[in-house]
């Protein structure tokens, strides 16, 4: 023993710690005077009072019977353990302890709730093996739960589940509602109800991302956090619409999505949804233009796409833009650096954009000449800046042409060729008949290509030649299928055409008595379609690609993999 000591007084201003697990655990299924012996007892543990068991019982106006029952109590739920009875020592032990002997259930206790839960579970044909009966029991002993309130998440986990209802499912529910501090009926009560609420809620959204089972503990989970993060309901219901198809994942994702851009109310959500749709049909163009793969939109959208539109450029304009990069072989960044520049010449407006694509298609057609007047040479974009600087010094295409024919045979045409017209400004020469004669005995360039090279080169002008073509053939397609999306009843016959095409396969798998109904609807539509092409004076052959070569279909190549001989360049 320690020479110092607290006084009494001291000791009585101190505080005695009770263990949070105790209060949340133990004081709800334990009287008020086993609380009032537990309390006491941990109290004289930390204080120099000399004072035994029936003194004690005195103290608290208990028979001192009744104090050794309530100590055998605690002993049972490990709190303490009786060291001896006569006199009476008692041992607290920590609320968490694995320590103490094993406590027999009590059959009598049980008895009236194991007949509830078996003729509830009798009504589903369900029996529960006697180890899962025994974990159950297991569960309320060491657990606040009142019985009532168990027997209620079972009935909640059979309406769920049905038939298929196990043990596990049912002690799960019950762990989790312990863990939030549900132990009563009343409580328990109130925390399913909110499950039940929101039952029509998940039903709604399985719908519409074509999920076809029912909701699940874990996708009660799902709504739950949105619901936590202050989503609306309309906003979730938006975001199911605009998937379509998908899942419980899926649309978390695009929650999220909403959740970064602080837009969770129904209204906010379908303003972003709608803008975000702009955005990812503009990004899908524009990839299809530019014959880049996109899986996921969203980081084009955030990097590209917003920047763009915000700018002011329409979609037309970036289509065109996006149409003129293809053929420098252009992707996404490529084509952003080119709207920078753009942005900063102040080209922006539909006119701008029109001249600056007319212009550099000029450009391209008389590069494509000199491509055929010197041989090697790549398409790019400081090649079209070239052949813009020399036309900004005056010179005709005849001169540059003139200039091409001459590089023949360098080792850089492109270089030579710049050199040549350089001198030609320097020496104020404008026209192929000033250019003078060579002198005689003049050494002639040994500079030659590869034959590897120049066939290299022929190679990739064929692909670009039907690249091209398919291209165009594209185009005209599109425009003639944005052209009859104008008009109001061809596109509800087309949106209804697909709507109904999906319900038929869903029909002949689930309810073939149906098909024939959704058949004679089908064919409804399509007449509908029909008639709008008729009226709008558009053929169905105009919404298909027109190639150029029906035989190779402007790929260069016959179905049996030889060249097609409809290439003008051969």
């Amino acid at each position: 023993m320690s020479f110092t000591a607290f006084s009494k007084d001291f000791s009585a201003n101190m505080f005695t710690c009770v263990e949070n697990q105790f209060i949340t655990k133990y004081l709800p299924q334990s009287n008020g005077d086993a609380v009032r012996v537990y309390l006491y007892g941990l109290y004289l543990c930390s204080c120099k009072v000399e004072t035994d068991a029936e003194a004690l019982a005195k103290l608290l106006k208990l028979p001192y019977s009744r104090l050794l029952e309530i100590f055998d109590f605690w002993e049972e739920c490990d709190l303490v353990h009786v060291l001896s009875r006569a006199p009476l020592m008692v041992e607290y032990l920590p609320v968490n302890a694995a320590v103490g002997k094993p406590k027999p259930l009590r059959p009598e206790k049980y008895a009236e709730f194991n007949r509830e839960l078996l003729r509830r579970l009798s009504k589903i044909g369900k029996d529960l093996k006697p180890y899962e009966i025994q974990h159950i029991l297991e569960f309320l002993e060491s657990n606040p739960m009142e019985q009532q309130a168990f027997l209620l998440v079972t009935e909640y986990c059979i309406k769920k589940d049905g038939e298929k209802v196990t043990a596990n499912h049912i002690l799960n529910k019950a762990k989790k509602l312990c863990e939030g501090h549900k132990f009563t009926y009343e409580q328990v009560e109130l925390d399913l109800a909110d499950y039940n609420k929101h039952e029509k809620t998940l039903a709604k959204i399985f719908s519409l991302l074509g999920i076809y089972r029912k909701p699940q503990e874990a996708d009660y989970e799902f709504l739950e956090g949105w619901l936590s993060r202050g989503m609306e309901t309309g906003a979730i219901v938006a975001c199911a619409e605009t998937l379509k198809k998908g899942t419980l994942v899926s649309l978390d994702l695009l929650l999220n999505e909403l959740d970064e851009k602080e837009c969770r109310t129904k209204a906010e959500a379908e303003e972003y949804l709608a803008r975000r749709q702009e955005r990812t049909d503009v990004v899908y163009k524009i990839a299809r233009k530019l014959g880049v793969k996109v899986q996921n939109p969203r980081a084009y959208i955030e990097t590209y796409a917003e920047k763009w539109m915000e700018r002011g450029y329409e979609e037309e304009s970036l289509l065109l833009l996006a149409g003129q990069a293809f053929k420098l072989g252009y992707g996404f960044e490529e084509l952003d650096a080119l709207l920078d520049n753009l942005y900063k010449d102040g080209i922006v407006d539909s006119a701008g954009v029109k001249e600056y694509c007319a212009a550099r298609e000029k450009q391209l057609r008389l590069l494509h000449q000199v491509q055929s007047a010197c041989g090697i040479m790549k398409k790019t974009g400081n090649a079209l800046d070239m052949v813009a600087t020399w036309q900004s010094w005056n010179f005709s295409d005849a001169m540059i042409l003139e200039a091409a024919k001459r590089s023949v045979g360098a080792a850089a045409p492109l270089s030579y060729m710049n050199k040549l017209l350089s001198e030609w400004k320097r020496t104020g020469i404008s026209a192929p008949s000033e250019i003078p004669e060579k002198p005689a005995g003049a050494a002639i360039r040994q500079d030659y290509r590869s034959e590897a090279a120049i066939a290299a080169d022929k190679r990739a002008e064929r692909e670009r030649y039907y690249t091209e073509l398919r291209q165009k053939a594209l185009d005209s397609a599109d425009a003639a299928i944005a052209e009859a999306k104008k008009d109001e009843e061809f596109k509800n016959a087309e949106n209804m055409i697909k709507r109904t095409e999906i319900e038929l396969a869903k029909a002949e798998v689930f309810s073939p008595d149906t098909v024939p109904a959704i058949l004679e609807r089908l064919e409804t539509h399509k007449k509908a379609r029909i008639s709008a092409l008729a009226r709008l004076q558009i053929s169905e052959k105009d919404l298909l690609p027109k190639y150029h070569c029906e035989k190779c279909s402007d790929t260069g190549f016959l179905p049996n993999g030889k060249a097609c001989d409809c290439y003008p360049y051969s």
